[in-house]
């Protein structure tokens, strides 16, 4: 797996990245549930997301390749969305949208996975890729609401307009199913979007299993190797 990008000390790159995740889920969109900010800071805030994407694989030739087609692709999308009223376009960018934080996830966890010390950048990098799961399921659940506009219950109408930014309801949700607290105040009712929550949910419950699992044998694998070696 030589495409893969190498952790160091010096890559600020996935620090970059997960910090941008933070904001973006954390900061940017329940302010914009609030009305205290607009689709265009979304669109700048997910645009930064998407090109520190490219920067936290930016040692390895094709995975810098591959993600940064992803990101311009989505870049163009989004801001024809925002630009251009259509029913395509947010498809195309639920999409784009979905397939680069799956791959970017991938491409992460395959290097956190890989045998080694324990470092910092891993630990960042297993909880990027965290958020990224969270973030491709609320992309999924947002093409499910603009494909069938009644696959969600909830208090607040889901899926009213093709055109609407649906993202930060579908973080929220994506976020409390993907931790399986599951308040009730969305609910799948859709056959897909019911078996995406359950997919994710399991997800969810695996997750931090298989990764403390696997972050505890390898440092007890490297430790054992140091101390053979000594």
């Amino acid at each position: 797996m030589t495409w893969l990008p190498r952790f160091s000390a010096a890559d600020r790159g996935l620090s970059i990245l997960l910090l941008f995740l933070c904001l973006m889920v954390f900061v940017v969109h329940p302010l914009n549930e609030l009305a205290a900010v607009g689709p265009v800071m979304i669109g700048v805030s997910f645009s930064l997301l998407l090109i520190s994407g490219v920067g936290a694989v930016s040692r390895s030739q094709l995975a810098r390749a591959v993600v940064g087609a992803l990101v311009l692709a989505n870049l163009a999308a989004r801001w024809m969305r925002l630009s251009f009223e259509s029913t395509t376009l947010p498809v195309l960018d639920g999409f784009f949208g979905a397939l680069f934080c799956g791959v970017t996830a991938i491409i992460v966890l395959t290097e956190v996975f890989r045998e080694g010390a324990i470092t910092l950048n891993r630990i960042q990098g297993a909880i990027a890729a965290y958020l990224l799961f969270g973030l491709f399921w609320a992309f999924g659940y947002e093409l499910v609401a603009l494909r069938w506009p009644t696959a969600f219950a909830s208090a607040s109408p889901v899926g009213v307009s093709p055109n609407e930014d649906l993202s930060s309801r579908f973080i929220y949700f994506s976020l409390v199913t993907l931790t399986t607290m599951g308040y009730g105040d969305i609910t799948p009712v859709h056959p897909i979007a019911r078996s995406l929550a359950t997919l994710e949910a399991l997800v969810g419950q695996l997750f931090p299993a298989i990764l403390l699992a696997r972050l505890v044998s390898m440092e007890l694998y490297h430790r054992q190797s140091e101390g053979e070696q000594s």
